[in-house]
């Protein structure tokens, strides 16, 4: 069955934390029409601060996306994986693994906070937005509404 990645990663530091700045970052996308590509690869768009979080799109090879796709019969189980385990805020525990139907797909958010090795130059942070769809999709698909939203977003104070 067919599955369709797309990756949206947003990066900012402490200046966008506020006012502005952070209006800006806040109305970024988190899903985009997907291009005319194989599923063999991953729709990878990234936003950052220093290029006024204009996308900048690319591919990426499925094995290098940090999530586990598995088809498990009729469906296709999804987990996010926490890379790396430093950068992240607090959270209770993670939720299960999601198992989509064909025709589903779930929209996966994590987020990450970092400081410099030795906090000289502050904190710096980013959001990475999984879209996965199972079976055929139309091109706009990350534009709606997912069938199921995993938030694993925390605190970044």
């Amino acid at each position: 069955m067919e599955i369709t990645v797309q990756w949206v990663k947003t990066s900012w530091t402490k200046q966008s934390r506020g006012g502005e700045a952070a209006a800006r970052r806040n109305a970024v996308p988190v899903g985009f029409v997907l291009p005319q590509a194989s599923s063999a690869s991953a729709h990878f768009v990234q936003m950052c601060e220093r290029d006024g979080f204009e996308p900048r799109v690319s591919q990426r090879d499925l094995r290098a996306i940090g999530v586990s796709l598995r088809e498990e019969g009729d469906r296709l189980r999804v987990l996010a994986r926490v890379e790396p385990l430093f950068g992240l805020p607090p959270r209770p525990r993670r939720p299960p693994a999601v198992r989509l139907l064909p025709g589903q797909w779930v929209r996966w958010q994590l987020n990450y906070r970092f400081s410099s090795a030795m906090g000289i130059r502050g904190w710096s942070y980013w959001l990475d937005t999984f879209n996965i769809g199972y079976g055929p999709v139309e091109r706009n698909v990350f534009l709606s509404d997912p069938t199921v939203i995993v938030d694993e977003r925390g605190p970044v104070r």
